[in-house]
């Protein structure tokens, strides 16, 4: 792992810090670049976000999806919790937190906005930062990939119905147009480029020159989120300083899910008779978020400053101490976890000439 993976915690805390304190010294630039938008997408974050996801995407080989019937039950695991669990319980935990346990605490407009900040993240299975967690726990490398694979292939096609869905249920009026511009925008574009340059590199032989490339390309994901860090916590500087409140308010429910839908895949896949090796990584996945697209589609949504923007902002925030607690109660239940290895779970894809291993 290089520097920036490896302290990533750190990173992102100094970001933060950076971004609270830069936006309460210099407020007027961030309302520069808050008006710097074209059809309600800022263009600033636009760059950010593809600075950090596109070498994200060129790190995928799509070709890795064609093996998925090798080893089917940790790809069938993760497409359960991510697309069927996960959003609906993350929607049942916005509405019961803020309709009823804090509905005395939060006036009901800024309420209805939380909400469909928090719906957003948990319509947006991590497809990044899994790379991260699965080396952090040994995970299988490979296997990882296939579900980041298959993750991005569903997203293009069901992230804008869910979530449309889920804000018509919570009563919030859901622009469709803009919805699915920012699904085009930092979905299927930044999906499209990638797969378009990580094909123009499997022309060449040289697989050390790959990985070459590839490998002076991650530094730039890791950049491009602790910018965007620093700008989206710059843009809510006030409210952070001067209503710690409300973000606590919003960090309770986010924890408990995010820890309710890691005690449901963690034995779920210990029922599965899954490796520890692919039942770690079909964790986290579940577990963690694409924040980086719920914070560019709620300030698509509903602005910059909004409550939306300012949940998922929080997400970022609960997201990454979260997260290494989890790796480290993997780390501790290897033993646990069934070692077997074979044609229907394990390491299934080690014959596979497409796949290469993405930390090394």
């Amino acid at each position: 792992m290089g520097i920036f993976e490896r302290y990533l915690s750190v990173w992102v805390a100094l970001s933060i810090a950076a971004g609270v304190i830069l936006g309460a010294w210099q407020p007027q630039a961030f309302q520069v670049i808050a008006g710097l938008e074209i059809a309600h997408v800022n263009l600033v974050v636009a760059v950010f976000i593809w600075v950090m996801i596109y070498p994200m995407m060129v790190q995928i080989d799509f070709a890795a999806v064609k093996d998925v019937g090798k080893n089917p039950r940790g790809l069938m695991l993760t497409v359960f919790i991510n697309w069927i669990i996960k959003p609906f319980t993350m929607a049942a935990f916005a509405w019961l937190f803020f309709k009823v346990f804090f509905a005395d605490m939060v006036d009901p407009n800024s309420a209805q906005e939380y909400i469909a900040g928090m719906i957003l993240l948990g319509v947006a299975p991590c497809t990044a930062m899994v790379f991260v967690w699965s080396q952090l726990t040994k995970g299988d490398a490979n296997y990882t990939l296939v579900q980041v694979s298959v993750n991005d292939i569903i997203m293009v096609f069901a992230f804008a119905p869910i979530a449309a869905f889920l804000l018509e249920v919570s009563d919030i009026n859901v622009p469709w147009e803009t919805l699915l511009l920012s699904v085009v925008l930092y979905v299927v574009l930044p999906l499209i480029a990638g797969v378009l340059t990580r094909k123009r590199l499997n022309k060449s032989d040289d697989k050390e020159a790959i990985q070459h490339i590839l490998a002076k390309l991650k530094p730039w994901s890791i950049l491009g989120l602790l910018a965007t860090v620093v700008l989206l916590f710059g843009f809510q500087a006030n409210t952070l300083i001067n209503d710690p409140t409300t973000i606590v308010l919003i960090a309770i429910p986010l924890a408990l899910q995010t820890y309710m839908i890691f005690a449901i895949t963690f034995f779920a896949a210990k029922k599965l008779k899954l490796p520890h090796n692919i039942a770690g990584p079909a964790c986290l996945i579940g577990t963690s978020n694409f924040f980086e697209l719920a914070v560019a589609v709620a300030i698509s949504l509903f602005g910059l400053h909004s409550g939306a923007a300012l949940a998922t902002v929080v997400g970022v925030l609960v997201e990454v101490p979260i997260m290494l607690s989890l790796v480290a109660i993997i780390n501790r239940s290897q033993g646990s976890f069934d070692s077997s290895v074979d044609s229907s779970s394990g390491n299934a894809f080690d014959n596979s000439p497409t796949v290469k291993n993405l930390n090394d």
